[in-house]
């Protein structure tokens, strides 16, 4: 009985393992099923995170960035600097719906990135003699516009500042989002002498000394030309530019035909719609010439009858620089140049601009040249005698130019003419534009 007992004890230990070996294999037999069940069935998609709008960057010609998308949302690191020129998009959306953000919203859109021309040193200069400008003369805007000689825009630069991440406020009342330098046509008034003296000394007509019988008025098929300054009753080609004689100027450009005359304003530019490749500018307003009537023509001599924008003044002036017209650009490798004056007739008309500069676009040490104009608005119909637009063309400097400049300044308030308001902002940005490029001054002997 002892042996079957034994054998009886010991097969009940096996036993008890043997269940507790049995249950454990169910549990993993168990978990494995449920395992292979939820490997088996559907399972969850995962979608990647939302991404922001796909839209391309802006940058300067030095790499600064000037338009960035970050988040979903455009940022301008620059703030109110070139704000006018870059534009702005629709909230959120980033539609471009002004400026570049609208003019290169195919590309933009697509994310391609876009480098400017600009150089946002020179930007600066510009916009700090501008806006100061504006805000001493009481001008309703500003522009001023700076090309490198071979066309390269430098700085467009627009007053008073704006600031394209604050609220919005009406655009019918509130123009400070508006690129001015692109959009607006405006008379370019006696600065317009300085091109119809270039195209009187290139065909001949007139030299620098030439005499011509200048009273302070004429009478041209029943209207009546005036001169504003006080002048000698004769002067020669240069004194005419000095004393901006409108009489003058008309009376020498007698000797050429209005038709050979509006040919020159063609090479210059001066008609073109399109003067600037893949951007918005204003359309040029004029008649042909043979809707001029005798009068008419006397007025396109010295500004008057045609509208341009400050950028096309600024290509037809930058023609007087080597003879040329170099197409201005925006974007790195545009351009072409078109022969319009002589080298030599470039030449001695900078010197001449820069011999009768007006005294406050001067600088002691440099040869800074240019011509100013003050040039009256049409108001319902009639040139007003209270809205004028004054302007400053010029060189800097004018014997071995860095830059063509041009300065608007539509409705200044009390001091109106372009060489007390314009012609100081010229100046201003001079100033620092020379330190910049590190021009040194030239004194005379004894000083």
């Amino acid at each position: 009985m002892g042996a079957v007992k034994e054998r009886t004890e010991a097969l009940g230990v096996s036993r008890v393992h043997l269940l507790l070996l049995s249950g454990l294999a169910y549990l993993l037999l168990l978990g494995y099923g449920v395992y292979a069940l939820v490997q088996a069935g559907p399972r969850p998609v995962l979608l990647p995170p939302p991404s922001a709008p796909l839209r391309g960057n802006l940058y300067a010609e030095d790499g600064t960035p000037l338009a960035l998308t970050l988040e979903g949302e455009r940022f301008y690191p620059l703030g109110e600097s070139m704000s006018q020129l870059l534009g702005f998009g629709e909230r959120g959306g980033l539609r471009g719906l002004e400026g570049l953000e609208k003019d290169l919203e195919g590309l933009l859109s697509q994310g391609r990135s876009v480098t400017l021309t600009l150089d946002p040193w020179v930007q600066a200069m510009a916009e700090r003699a501008l806006w100061e400008g504006v805000q001493k003369s009481g001008a309703e805007f500003g522009s001023l516009v700076v090309l490198a000689p071979d066309g390269r825009l430098l700085a467009v630069a627009n007053g008073p500042a704006f600031d394209p991440t604050a609220p919005r406020k009406d655009p019918s009342r509130d123009v400070s989002w508006r690129n001015h330098a692109f959009l607006v046509p405006l008379e370019p008034g006696s600065t317009m002498k300085a091109l119809t003296a270039a195209m009187l000394l290139e065909e001949g007509v007139a030299s620098l000394q030439t005499p011509v019988e200048a009273p302070m008025a004429r009478r041209v098929d029943g209207w009546t030309i005036n001169d504003v300054v006080p002048h000698p009753p004769r002067l020669t080609l240069k004194e005419v530019l000095k004393y901006s004689s409108n009489v003058g100027i008309s009376t020498l450009a007698e000797g050429l035909k209005k038709e050979r005359f509006f040919a020159y304003m063609e090479k210059l530019h001066l008609t073109d719609p399109r003067p600037l490749e893949g951007v918005r500018v204003a359309r040029p307003l004029y008649e042909p010439p043979g809707a001029w009537s005798r009068a008419a023509y006397a007025n396109h001599t010295f500004g008057q009858g045609f509208l341009i924008t400050p950028l096309h003044l600024a290509a037809a002036f930058n023609a007087l620089v080597d003879g040329s017209y170099h197409r201005p650009y925006l974007f790195p490798g545009g351009g072409g140049a078109e022969p319009v004056f002589s080298p030599q007739v470039a030449q001695t008309l900078r010197q001449a601009l820069a011999e009768i500069a007006v005294p406050q676009a001067r600088l002691t040490g440099y040869a800074l040249g240019g011509k100013t104009g003050t040039a009256q608005v049409v108001v319902r119909g009639r040139y007003s005698r209270e809205v004028y637009t004054a302007w400053f063309a010029g060189f800097v400097p004018a014997d071995r130019p860095l830059a063509t400049v041009v300065v608007a300044l539509y409705h200044p308030k009390g001091q109106i003419h372009g060489s007390q308001v314009a012609a100081p902002v010229f100046r201003a940005f001079a100033s620092s534009f020379l330190a910049y490029k590190g021009v040194r001054p030239v004194y005379a002997e004894g000083r």
